[in-house]
């Protein structure tokens, strides 16, 4: 059983930054794929983005392209998730999970979850 813990979550005003991580307890990342999810109040979880487990192969939700920066460090056993120029509307309980396949971006498809950080961008 794969066990993830994500960090790095908080409270930020918009036009900031946070970087969010995640890494899994008891095992490795080696041949997962990993995904960030976010849900706000209210709203079903979401897609956020998404890598390959070289790291070759990344997806971004159109919301966050161009603000938001998938990465992973294998040798750090740890993925990242770069959120710069936040909005208020970014605000949510950021999930991680994996899955031992290809890189996917819809929830049913991840094996595995973290139990979230929480993320709030005040405007």
């Amino acid at each position: 059983q794969v066990q993830l813990v994500e960090s790095g979550g908080g409270l930020v005003q918009a036009g900031g930054s946070l970087r969010l991580s995640c890494a899994p307890s008891g095992c490795t990342f080696s041949m997962l794929a990993v995904g960030w999810f976010r849900q706000a109040p209210g709203k079903e979880r979401e897609f956020v983005a998404a890598i390959s487990w070289r790291g070759g192969s990344t997806h971004y939700a159109d919301s966050v392209k161009g603000r938001f920066t998938i990465s992973r460090d294998n040798a750090k056993n740890t993925v990242y998730l770069q959120m710069n120029s936040l909005k208020p509307e970014d605000t949510a309980v950021y999930y991680c999970a994996a899955r031992k396949s290809a890189v996917a971006v819809s929830t049913p498809e991840y094996d595995y979850w973290g139990q979230g950080t929480q993320v709030t961008v005040s405007s």
